[in-house]
């Protein structure tokens, strides 16, 4: 084979859109597909389908070329897209065998319309004099089209702008339909385009003025036709709207060369896609455009793979200055583009445009490849010379850049415009980084190219200020227009004299360099599926569940250790800045480029609170210099090394600490937390700040021996007191505080009563809720279920249960919530509430709670889905295996398949992973057994992330 294996990268390239991406994704994996194979550049495939009989897939790498039996009308469609991935990933082809026969029938059938197109098509009984009367019939169209405009032009000049203002669209959209009449279509289009500038935003004058010039100088050079030189005739004949054959443009001579594919844009109108792709010949030092469109609804082409070059003849359309092109053959295959030759500095890519311009005046974007560049903090790239242009609208916060290079020099392919630079892709180290889509983001404030003079007689009208001089002042510079010439013939000259005359600016420092990193890399085959997860439809399963295998593949990245691919960095500090809950594991993998990324945008620099970086954190001297995460970080450390040093400190400056810093690090004396912290965190009862108070009272709470514990058991037990009886069951005698003291409040019993719960009851719940546990076995001298047992039948049987429940909730004791679990679901038992029921859930052992769960799913109790909910971690096997058997079960006889769903749902991120064979066997079973489709695909769709989530684990071992 002489197909060089593809990256992943590449197969994402060539999709059509997300959803197809996301469609091949759960066709990527061998047990979807009968067989596989390679056969010279063919790869080859059967697909397992919903039906019996498979779809046949085929895949020429050297073209590309795709070919699938399935009704899909995109290309190409999730099975191609699906046997890519595989080959890409290194899990097909299969064992050599021989082709199917539908393979060769392919590649004959593609051969035989290769030769077919390389035939000249015959002339046929065309009259070559009609054929001429056509085209001059049509250049009298167009040349009376031109006139009429060439004087509705000068209308708008003599009338004033001011009046086009008032006139709004229709004007020109009426001129627009009269050279649509005169076949003039490109034409037409300009001037249909001035509708939506007319009063609109800023420097719209200025706009307005500049694209009225460019129309008259095409009416001048289409009045000057005859004496042109071909390849400018050429250009103002396509301005107009003459179309070139595609025959005719592949029938002028090729330019063979190296073509290296730089990067590419869509634009969609509402009407039709375009796709823009730009390559560069290496041999040749030129330039070329590739466009290929699609109605709604269809494909774009995508054989042109940005990031890859190609040996290959391309055929220019004829121009001054030919950029479009068409592939005319390509020989041998694609290969990755390790970097790009041929890069310039940004002078020297000025004077590309400005040769681009003189050629063809109207065009208003050009390619470059600019070698060396950073971004500035303002929206400039600037190479390393000092020179900067600036970035387009949209473009003018480049994180892909930054987080790719670091703020290092970067080769970088864009678009120049007089709007800024539209980056393609970027060239960091040997990898290709395409461009993040654009963001709006409101840009520089646009200044005016046209000198004011020009544009003051055109707001009024020549009518009332006519233009007579034959010189006007463009910057600092006069620009000699002749006597005699029109304020249009002057705004064209003034606008291009200004164009081509950019130079860049030299006040535009780039960013400082990121540091280098310490810890090495993650896998790349770790980093390419967090690439994945942080895409839309990169992942199975719809949003919540993309952001739970996330979640997982972070924790489990952050206990291996290692920092992630630089390209994540901006979605996965997005990430962060959303959910609170996977920061400290962004944290420790972000990196050293992280860390830095985090400094230049105000919404990402909770990271340095998470990740200050080890160096900081260990220099003594950040307790008085340090950010606020710098600080808390250090104070962590050092409370694992030595607690009392870490309280010291905190105290020697703890009057001075602002507000926010207090409540965190009160929370960090969680760490090496012990009776000498007691008399500290209890006067931060005191603290005026509602959060440090919280934060004190859970630190103490915890705390065995603290203070507030022999407070809160003394007030307990003077409630609460055991009546032993010789005759019959203990049981316990109730006095409840009668009001809430001042020292109540301080001690962190609420005013609040809940809902339902009378004053003097929420008070003893309080209370209750705020002893050691301990207290309990200790004065009654029984277990917890025993003294659980003795609140049975009180009329304050509700108060002692929640107040036992949240105390064993704060205090984290497993074996008093089995007693209350056990107690709650006692019919004769008062009920807890059920928030407080669920929490107590949480803190029995994994295996207790998979019992429970599984017992409820055998006896089809409602109540399983909430404990599988609540159970942490990945369920046990005795939990797993009863989930399967209830999915089996659900799919075969359930009237409701949502209920099928919601329990594949539950098991996606919690089913151990290792069960993905045992779940995809079920799925082929179900199908085998001809099940209903809606049974069917959740289970198929458990298989798939029960697979993901093991690769994803295996890549990160």
């Amino acid at each position: 084979m002489s197909v060089e294996r593809w990256s992943t990268a590449q197969v994402t390239a060539v999709a059509p859109d997300a959803g197809s991406l996301k469609g091949a994704r759960s066709v990527a994996s061998p047990g979807k597909w009968q067989a596989t194979g390679l056969f010279d550049d063919v790869l080859w495939g059967l697909c397992r389908g919903s039906g019996r009989i498979p779809y046949q897939v085929c895949v020429d790498l050297s073209a590309p070329a795709y070919k699938c039996s399935c009704p899909s009308r995109k290309f190409p469609c999730k099975h191609s897209l699906g046997l890519l991935l595989m080959w890409a990933e290194g899990t097909a082809p299969g064992p050599d065998t021989d082709p199917p026969a539908f393979v060769a029938e392919w590649q004959a059938g593609r051969a035989a319309r290769a030769a077919r197109a390389a035939t000249p098509r015959s002339a046929g009984p065309v009259d070559p004099e009609s054929a001429r009367k056509r085209a001059r019939q049509r250049e009298e169209r167009v040349a009376a089209g031109m006139a009429e405009l060439s004087r509705w032009l000068d209308d708008q000049i003599q009338q004033g702008l001011a009046g086009a203002e008032r006139a709004g669209f229709a004007p020109f959209e009426t001129m627009a339909a009269r050279l649509v009449d005169a076949q003039a279509p490109a034409a037409a289009s300009a001037v249909r385009r001035l509708g939506g500038v007319a009063g609109i935003g800023p420097q719209w004058a200025d706009r307005l003025l500049g694209d009225l010039a460019m129309l008259r100088l095409l009416v001048t050079g289409h009045e000057r036709l005859g004496t042109l030189s071909p390849a400018l005739a050429a250009t103002v004949r396509t301005r107009i709207g003459f179309s070139v054959s595609t025959e005719d443009v592949l029938a002028t001579p090729p330019v063979h060369d190296h073509w290296q594919v730089l990067g590419r844009t869509d634009s969609d109108d509402g009407t039709i896609t375009t796709r823009r792709t730009w390559l560069r010949g290496v041999d040749s030092g030129r330039f070329a455009l590739h466009l290929s469109f699609a109605a709604p609804g269809q494909t774009l082409a995508a054989d042109l793979v940005p990031g890859t070059s190609f040996d290959g003849d391309l055929c220019f359309y004829p121009g001054a200055a030919p950029l479009r092109a068409l592939v005319r053959d390509r020989q041998g295959t694609p290969r990755p583009l390790g970097s790009p030759s041929g890069a310039t500095t940004m002078r020297d890519a000025l004077r590309g445009w400005a040769g681009v311009l003189a050629a063809e005046p109207w065009r208003l974007d050009a390619p470059v490849l600019l070698d060396g560049v950073a971004p500035s903090p303002d929206g400039f790239l600037t190479d390393t010379g000092g020179d900067s242009l600036p970035l387009a609208s949209g473009h003018r916060e480049p994180w892909w850049l930054l987080a790719a290079a670091g703020g290092a020099p970067a080769t970088v392919a864009a678009e120049w415009s007089p709007a800024g630079l539209r980056p393609l892709a970027a060239w960091v180290g040997g990898r290709f980084v395409p461009a993040a889509p654009p963001i709006p983001d409101g840009g520089s404030p646009r200044s005016p190219e046209l000198p004011p003079a020009l544009l003051a007689s055109a707001l009024v009208g020549t009518a009332r200020r006519p233009f007579t001089t034959s010189t006007v002042e463009v910057g600092d510079r006069p620009l000699h227009v002749g006597a005699g010439a029109s304020l249009l013939d002057a705004a064209a000259a003034a606008l291009l004299y200004r164009r081509a005359g950019t130079t860049p600016s030299t006040t535009h420092p780039p960013v400082e360099a990121a540091p280098a990193e310490v810890d090495p890399p993650l896998p790349a085959a770790a980093g390419a599926r967090l690439l994945r997860l942080l895409t839309d439809g990169g992942a199975p399963g719809g949003t919540q569940q993309a952001q739970e295998l996330l979640t997982q593949w972070l924790a489990a990245a952050a206990a291996r250790g290692g920092h992630v691919p630089p390209e994540s960095l901006p979605a996965l500090l997005d990430a962060g800045r959303r959910n609170s809950i996977v920061r400290p594991s962004i944290g420790r993998v972000a990196g050293e480029r992280g860390r830095w990324l985090s400094t230049l945008r105000p919404d990402w620099r909770w990271l340095r609170d998470e990740a200050p970086g080890a160096t900081v954190a260990d220099d003594p001297a950040i307790w008085d210099t340090g950010t606020g995460g710098e600080r808390l970080a250090h104070l962590t450390r050092l409370r694992g090394t030595d607690p009392a040093a870490a309280l010291a400190l905190l105290r020697s400056t703890w009057p001075s600490e602002a507000p926010e810093d207090r409540a965190r690090f009160v929370g960090a004396l969680a760490v090496g937390l012990s009776a000498a912290d007691d008399a500290f965190l209890d006067s931060a009862l005191d603290d005026r700040r509602k959060e440090v108070r919280e934060a004190a009272l859970d630190l103490l709470q915890r705390l065995p021996g603290s203070g507030l514990g022999r407070r809160m058991a003394g007030r307990a037990l003077a409630a609460v007191t055991l009546e032993r009886r010789t005759l019959g069951r203990d049981r316990v005698a109730v006095v409840p505080p009668a009001e809430l003291t001042a020292e109540l409040r301080r001690d962190g019993v609420s005013a609040q009563p809940s809902r339902g719960t009378g004053v003097q009851a929420w008070l003893l719940e309080e209370i209750i809720a705020g002893t050691p546990l301990a207290t309990w076995t200790e004065a009654f001298g029984r277990g917890p279920a025993a003294v659980v047992d003795l609140a049975r039948g009180n009329d304050w049987e509700t108060a002692l249960l929640h107040g036992w429940a949240k105390a064993a909730i704060t205090q984290g004791d497993s074996a008093w919530a089995s007693a209350l679990v056990r107690n709650d679901a006692r019919e004769s038992a008062a009920g807890l509430r059920e928030a407080v029921r669920w929490d107590l859930h949480l803190l029995l052992p994994p295996a207790d709670l998979a019992r429970i769960a599984a017992d409820f799913l055998r006896r089809e109790d409602h109540l399983a889905h909430r404990l599988l909910a609540v159970h942490p971690g990945v369920w046990p096997d005795e939990l797993a295996v009863a989930v399967v058997e209830t999915i089996a079960h659900r799919a075969r006889t359930d009237r409701h398949s949502w209920q099928l769903a919601e329990l594949c749902r539950a098991a996606a991120t919690a089913m151990p992973p290792t069960y993905a064979t045992v779940v995809a066997g079920l799925a082929a079973q179900l199908d085998h057994d001809a099940a209903d489709a809606a049974r069917i695909r959740p289970v198929a769709e458990l298989a798939r992330t029960l697979t993901f989530r093991h690769e994803m684990l295996q890549e990160l071992k």
